[in-house]
Order: C-alpha cells, then sequence, then structure tokens
C-alpha cells in the first residue's frame, strides 16, 4: 500500500448519515488501474465496500487469489439473470459480466468497478450515484500496463481502440475525473471525492435517463 494510503478520519458513512447507501462508480478503460486503485481505496476509506462482480471469463494469473471477481460458468450467470439478481450485466463478446444486486454491510457505502456500459445501466436505477472516471496517462502507458498484466498484442490492440470511445462515452456520465499517473496521487483524489460527497447533501434521485437502462449487448472485453 501506497505510503500516503493511511486510513482516514474523516467519515461520514450510511450509518452515522441515517440513510441509504451511497453508491460510487469507478470506470475507466483497461489499463486505467481500476481494480488497483478499488482495492486501495476500500482499505483506505471506513466503511466503503467494494462489490465483485461475477465473470464467465476465464481468470487471468492471481485473479482467483486475489478475490477481484466472482468466477461462474454461463449457466449458472444466466440463471442469476433470470432470477434478477443483478444491478447490472452485458456480454462482451465470448463472456458475461455483471455486478450484483449490492448488499453491504450495514452503515457502508459501496463501491462499484465497472465498465462504462455498466455505469449507465446502474445510473438508469440510481441517478444519485457518483461516477468517477478514471484514465491511464496516455495510451502508451495503458498499453504497457496490459502488456505487463499478461494480455497478447492484439488483444492490448484492441483495448487501447475500444478505451478511446471507452473515455468519450464515460465523460458524458462521470462526476469527476482522475489520471493514474501516480498511484499515491490518484488515490488522495479518489479518497477526496468520497469523503466530499458523504459530507454533501444526497443528490436528488431524478432520473438522468428517461428511457432507462440501454439493454446488454455485444461489446468489447472489459478490464
Amino acid at each position: 500500500m501506497p505510503s500516503s494510503a493511511r486510513r482516514c478520519s474523516k467519515r461520514l458513512p450510511a450509518e452515522q448519515r441515517g440513510d441509504e447507501p451511497r453508491i460510487f462508480v469507478l470506470i475507466g478503460p483497461g489499463g486505467a488501474g481500476k481494480g488497483t486503485l478499488a482495492a486501495e481505496l476500500v482499505a483506505r476509506v471506513p466503511s466503503l465496500w467494494l462489490s465483485r462482480s461475477w465473470t464467465t471469463r476465464e481468470a487471468r494469473p492471481g485473479e482467483r487469489e486475489r478475490g477481484a471477481y466472482v468466477f461462474v460458468d454461463r449457466a449458472v450467470f444466466e440463471e442469476a439473470v433470470a432470477q434478477g439478481r443483478f444491478f447490472e450485466w452485458a456480454e462482451f463478446l465470448d463472456y458475461l459480466m455483471g455486478t450484483p444486486v449490492p448488499e453491504p454491510p450495514a452503515g457502508s457505502d459501496v463501491l462499484l468497478e465497472i465498465d462504462v456500459q455498466g455505469a449507465e445501466q446502474v445510473l438508469a436505477r440510481r441517478p444519485d450515484a457518483t461516477v468517477i472516471l478514471l484514465l491511464p496517462p496516455s495510451p502508451e502507458v495503458q498499453a504497457q500496463r496490459l502488456a505487463a498484466r499478461g494480455d497478447d498484442e492484439e488483444h492490448i490492440r484492441r483495448r487501447v481502440e475500444l478505451g478511446r470511445s471507452e473515455v468519450v462515452r464515460g465523460a458524458k456520465i462521470a462526476a469527476h475525473t482522475v489520471v493514474n499517473d501516480d498511484l499515491s496521487q490518484a488515490l488522495a483524489e479518489l479518497t477526496a471525492i468520497v469523503e466530499r460527497t458523504r459530507t454533501a447533501a444526497p443528490a436528488p434521485r431524478t432520473r438522468r435517463n428517461p428511457d432507462g437502462p440501454r439493454p446488454p449487448h455485444a461489446h468489447g472485453p472489459t478490464n
């Protein structure tokens, strides 16, 4: 954990505000560092609970050990969809990704680490959610990070290309943008956003998209 990532003393989680949990949504292109910063943020900020997404894709090295996702087969995932257990979900080429309806510990706020399409669905259900767009400092750094985690050249090319449209789409719904050039600095900015949002008056629950969430559809790979 970065040296600056000490736990915060200032806090107004749901239990102290006496209202329902706030929802923070972290989005961004693959290679932005969402997974790393999401884990660091919940370790630093009290009463912030990270919801684990479900996926039918194969696990990358180390993902099962880190508990990054819940890995299930397609039949299990589709049954959960039929039961209405997802807050948002979509199909990405040959696999499915989704966020279960959040069930945080009592008094905790919720952090979702998802893609742009999922964030649009979340906002249709919870217009008061706070969306944060996380960016890599450049496409070159993005490609280096994807290579470092073991992605092949073709996957990297597709992710960088897709990332351009993800950034444009994400900027339209994000309340905040953070560039992850330095992990400690990005973590400090994310922490400040959570603190300010917790102490502010709740946002009105007005629908941002009167047509509702976009239906899940084929899209590029995520994360």
